[in-house]
């Protein structure tokens, strides 16, 4: 699939842990084993699974890792959404973060879209 790093992807996934890694460092200290440890780990897997994926022979492979990878984007935006529900954070706060889990997303969406059998858009 070629160098991981040329993928915008990885990129953003990169882009994203970066940031988080300032707000989780902030979390209160109550949540260092769970919360804190979920979110590294979550952020983490979406920068790895692509990476890992895209060394991978076959396109099966690669969107498995993919699959990953948008499964961990989808726990990071909830562990987002905890965190607001529990004010730790004001929303202005987590913007950036959102806004690149959220770029972060579409565009590993649209890179499974493009490989052979990759998921339809709804109603098509």
């Amino acid at each position: 699939m070629g160098d991981y790093k040329n993928l915008r992807a990885w990129q953003l996934a990169r882009d994203l842990a970066v940031l988080s890694k300032s707000v989780i460092t902030r979390l209160p200290r109550e949540e260092r084993y769970a919360l804190s440890d979920q979110w590294r780990r979550a952020v983490y897997s979406v920068a790895l699974n692509i990476a890992e994926g895209a060394s991978r022979r076959g396109v099966k492979d690669f969107r498995r890792h993919l699959d990953i990878a948008r499964a961990s984007l989808h726990e990071v935006e909830a562990i987002i959404e905890l965190v607001l529900a529990l004010e730790y954070f004001p929303p202005e706060e987590l913007k950036k973060v959102r806004a690149t889990r959220d770029e972060c997303a579409r565009t590993v969406y649209g890179l499974l879209r493009t490989l052979p059998n990759g998921p339809k858009e709804p109603g098509r």
